[in-house]
């Protein structure tokens, strides 16, 4: 049954949790989210039974719903579809700092809020190429083992716009629609600073109605995301039930594999059993589920080498306000546009910039103006706040708004940077993190070489410190060969067990220059494969 007709009082019934319980699944995925919506969705379109099991609510399809850090109620949260709890950082070894970060918990998980960004990576993200020395040697498995992958996950999330002319990024199967006037200003903007844009990768279908809710839950079936990507088909096969409201608190391990999932439901534990299990709670969550299954080992499940939690990623955020020329329209907000000039430079890992969808006026430019002001010796000069809003305004008048853009700049991993268990309070991801001597001086290179692009035009860096996007964790169950420095295979099966997968970004060795949704739906399908190719053998050995 599609999941836009359920109702939550349906799933709700201790029927549904006796038929959980009883039966003895093919595969449970642990997460409904980009990665655990599309894995799931190739295993029941491939025959097998599968069981999501999905920590926040149901909700509901027709829902509408920007995901705010200012509602602060924990079953508000919850109902909503956010991740209830504040995260923790201790950062730089500093004093830890509580915040809400931007994750969802429900089904499709953090993905129903994303801004649908879904680009390509490029190969030197994955290999050495030429003299772009790959920092940890190359990925387990190449770019060409991904390419067919890429190409599937941008069907099924109809991906729309442009091949990159720097890169060779091809262009996805559809097109994206026209662009406005002021858009193709914009571009012709960006050419004339000898910049070579394209049309942003976006995983919108653009059905009738569409508003554009990009980084928004949307209650329209047309941003792809993992419910309307994953969940939402693979419940059409009918081999698929779904679990919602269902904490896993255990993975418990005998003899090489997972036995039992313990979930904790409405107030009442269960086991469920399944062949297999695909663990999909996202990176922050994923190793923690896996840290706190001490049954058998201490250390926790699959962590025989110490790096379950660690290596953890995000990418730094670079942003900068762009005005057109003058005469020229504002562009305003727009998604539409990309440009990997600065992808790599001189040898070092830089990264994407894409416009955001907002757009910055007089008021946000004076925040920022006042801020900047008040970290120099310029805050003692008496009237300065006034003449940064009259700037400002002026700014505005003459230019109008200006268009948002984001640089995404590529983190590594290391060994220090980790999600941990938090010792009073088992919702908390606990993240400790430092800033790497290296990524911070690629970031000083990274806003350098912007404003040498771009200095010449009305452009403003919109930044201070180091910006870390809390929305891209990563890498912290990360795939490789050797079982000493890795917790997965190539297969993104555990070293350590028989029949545990990973299914979302935990598995990522080093972070890319890009945002990582293609890439995560990429591996979802190319894991699903593996885990139906096995299945099917299986089953012909024990004919």
């Amino acid at each position: 049954m599609p999941l836009r007709s359920w109702k939550p009082s349906v799933v709700a019934g201790r029927a549904l949790d006796e038929q959980v319980v009883d039966t003895h699944w093919d595969a449970i995925v642990i997460g409904t989210g980009i990665g655990g919506g599309l894995a799931g969705r190739r295993l029941a379109e491939s025959g097998l039974s599968v069981l999501f099991v999905e920590k926040g609510p149901l909700g509901y399809r027709t829902e509408s719903q920007d995901l705010r850090a200012d509602v602060d109620d924990y079953s508000a949260r919850h109902m909503r579809g956010f991740w209830p709890t504040k995260v923790e950082v201790r950062l730089d070894g500093g004093r830890p700092q509580q915040f809400y970060a931007p994750i969802g918990s429900g089904v499709g998980g953090t993905s129903v809020f994303y801004a649908a960004a879904a680009e390509r990576p490029e190969r030197h993200d994955m290999e050495t190429v030429g003299a772009m020395r790959h920092p940890t040697g190359g990925w387990p498995v190449g770019y060409d083992a991904f390419s067919p992958y890429f190409d599937q996950a941008a069907e099924l999330l109809s991906i729309r716009g442009d091949g990159d002319p720097v890169s060779g990024l091809p262009a996805p199967c559809l097109t994206a629609p026209p662009l406005r006037v002021a858009e193709m200003a914009l571009f012709e903007d960006l050419r004339r600073a000898g910049l070579n844009p394209y049309r942003s990768h976006e995983a919108l279908r653009r059905v009738p109605g569409c508003a554009d809710c990009l980084g928004r839950k949307c209650p329209l079936p047309c941003k792809m995301d993992g419910r309307s990507a994953g969940v939402e088909p693979a419940m059409e096969t009918g081999r698929v039930t779904l679990l919602a409201d269902a904490s896993v608190e255990e993975l418990i391990e005998s003899g090489g594999r997972i036995t039992q999932v313990r979930v904790r439901r409405a107030g009442r534990d269960m086991l469920l059993s399944g062949q297999v299990v695909v663990l999909a709670a996202g990176a922050l969550h994923s190793p923690r589920i896996l840290l706190a299954s001490t049954g058998t080992h201490a250390a926790g499940c699959a962590n025989s080498s110490g790096w379950v939690g660690r290596g953890l990623m995000f990418h730094l955020s670079e942003m900068l306000a762009l005005w057109p020329r003058r005469g020229q329209p504002a562009a305003g907000a727009t998604r539409t546009v990309a440009f990997r000039d600065l992808y790599a430079h001189e040898g070092k890992r830089l990264g994407l910039v894409q416009s955001m969808g907002v757009a910055a006026d007089a008021g946000q430019i004076a925040g920022y103006l006042k801020e900047r002001i008040a970290q120099t010796g310029l805050r003692r000069i008496p009237g300065i706040r006034w003449l940064a809003t009259l700037v400002a305004r002026a700014g505005a008048v003459v230019f109008g708004k200006a268009t948002v853009f984001v640089g995404v700049l590529e983190d590594l991993p290391y060994y220090e940077n980790r999600v941990l268990r938090h010792a009073e309070d088992q919702d908390v991801p606990l993240i400790e993190y430092r800033l790497n001597a290296e990524l911070l001086e690629r970031r000083a290179l990274f806003r350098r070489v912007i404003r040498n692009r771009l200095g010449r035009w009305r452009t403003l860096l919109l930044g201070f410190g180091p910006a870390l996007n809390y929305g891209h964790s990563c890498g912290t169950l990360r795939f490789g060969t050797d079982p000493t420095t890795s917790v997965l295979d190539a297969n993104c099966k555990a070293h350590d067990l028989d029949n545990l997968y990973v299914a979302d970004a935990s598995f990522l060795p080093t972070s890319m220059g890009v945002n990582p949704s293609l890439t995560i739906a990429a591996n979802a399908l190319r894991v699903a494969d593996v885990i139906v190719a096995r299945h099917q053998a299986e089953r012909r050995k024990a004919v």
